[in-house]
């Protein structure tokens, strides 16, 4: 049956995906791209709403320009939730009115760390529990196997915008979290809770409650298969910090990272441990990374690598074998390929090592991933090393950047990387020439090199 066009009714064509309206049936949405999710229907023609965004934290009616010199700049006060490598990868602890978003696999971790976060803050805090995907009463089994005192831990079980941020104006919690953001819909759209369109209202409403109250808002997020969060990349630029947690399933230690952060650096990174009561800190990462073998073997160099403002020693491994086919592979777990082709052709043209017949796999142990060039020149002499089936010391440690033409270039931090290496037991140390320091390290010799050549001579 048609509807017949009135006055007071019109025709309208609404995405069932994202919730957009238009006067006409096209075959995919404009403002989503899916296809066919334009269902026909009927509104009433009502005078547009007030903006939900009027009144937004940080703009007004009429805004006038002032002189950034005459804006006194308060000092940011942090709030330690008292948990020290969160608090590393948070900056130094929460900031009031931030929005944080955390990110990372099923079954990660997530739920588990602001669960105890919260019963940690509830000593001295207001803080208030959203879980969408699990009932209350799997929340209090939960604490209750971490062996967790929530008694000041205040939880809903709620997916509906609108009530949420009804009860927080409510109870005014300092802490809000929401877990998740994917499950939390909101009334003014359409649109299936997941959804592009109903992601991106509802942390934008969040996000602006936390910037108009003095509260920390946590907005937990799936991800992809892809591993990156899933939903719109704007959810990512609408909060202060966005972490990522990273593990493997099948190994108990657990890594958050810190991809954005506006009040604190990024790239930082935290060391768990997952156990029988949770998440438990790894104080000294760097032994985590450095289980070796007892016998010296080839392949294998320890080098000093930096996340954030932490010196880490990890271990790199390569094997070199023949290869049988015209192609020969190039294989890099945890760095760049085109950056592992780039130091085999540095080792040809330079050191003399053809390996264009020769498979080449690289690792880096422990899931980490090399994202600097310091680790340049313990790649290198750890491909010469399985080449040659020539073990390298296990006291020595190597960093280093390597050019194009040969030279090993000085990296950022050097003092503080050769502290490190002197502080775990490495009595050698190959370096850049202009990393060593002038009154040197205690009990560690340091061996500087400016070319490919002088490393491989020295070993």
């Amino acid at each position: 049956m048609a509807v017949s066009r009135t006055k007071d009714r019109k025709i309208v064509f609404r995405c069932t995906e994202c919730g957009h309206a238009q006067t006409k049936w096209s075959g995919q949405c404009p403002a989503c791209n899916s296809w066919n999710s334009m269902v026909e229907g009927v509104e009433d023609r009502v005078a547009p709403p007030a903006s939900r965004f009027s009144g937004y934290a940080g703009a007004s009616e009429r805004a006038s320009p002032v002189s950034l010199a005459e804006v006194e700049a308060e000092e940011i006060f942090r709030t330690p939730t008292g948990i020290e490598e969160f608090d590393r990868v948070l900056g130094g602890g929460l900031v009031t009115g931030s929005a944080i978003l955390i990110g990372g696999d099923p079954g990660i971790g997530k739920s588990t760390l602001l669960l105890q976060t919260l019963a940690t803050l509830s000593e001295r805090q207001r803080v208030l529990y959203v879980t969408g995907e699990e009932s209350i009463r799997q929340v209090s089994l939960r604490a209750k196997r971490l062996q967790l005192s929530c008694a000041g831990v205040q939880i809903i079980a709620e997916t509906s915008l609108e009530r949420i941020l009804a009860v927080a104006s409510e109870a005014r919690p300092d802490v809000l979290v929401i877990d998740s953001i994917q499950t939390t819909f909101s009334e003014i759209l359409q649109s299936a809770p997941g959804s592009v369109a109903q992601v991106r209202e509802c942390a934008a409403q969040l996000v602006r409650y936390a910037k108009q109250t003095p509260t920390t808002v946590f907005l937990v997020g799936h991800v992809t298969k892809e591993g990156a969060l899933a939903g719109p990349r704007v959810l990512e630029h609408m909060v202060d910090t966005v972490l990522y947690f990273e593990g493997d399933s099948s190994s108990r230690f657990r890594v958050i990272r810190a991809f954005k952060n506006r009040f604190g650096a990024v790239n930082e990174l935290g060391v768990f441990a997952m156990t029988e009561t949770g998440l438990r800190e790894v104080r000294n990462p760097s032994a985590l990374f450095l289980s070796r073998g007892e016998e010296d073997a080839p392949g294998s160099v320890v080098m000093v690598m930096r996340e954030g403002s932490r010196p880490l020693l990890v271990e790199v491994q390569a094997l070199v074998d023949e290869s049988h086919s015209p192609t020969p592979r190039r294989v890099a777990v945890g760095m760049e390929q085109n950056r592992l082709a780039m130091l085999l052709a540095v080792l040809h043209r330079h050191g003399g090592i053809p390996l264009f017949n020769q498979d080449v796999f690289v690792n880096m142990v422990g899931g980490l991933r090399l994202t600097e060039t310091a680790g340049d020149l313990a790649v290198a002499l750890a491909v010469v090393s399985s080449y040659r089936d020539r073990p390298i010391p296990k006291d020595w440690v190597v960093f280093g950047e390597l050019g194009l033409n040969g030279e090993v270039r000085p990296v950022q931090n050097g003092e503080e990387r050769l502290k490190e290496a002197a502080k775990h037991g490495f009595t050698h140390a190959l370096a850049p020439a202009k990393n060593v320091a002038k009154g040197g390290i205690k009990n560690l010799e340091i061996v500087p090199v400016r070319s490919l050549r002088d490393a491989l001579a020295a070993l």
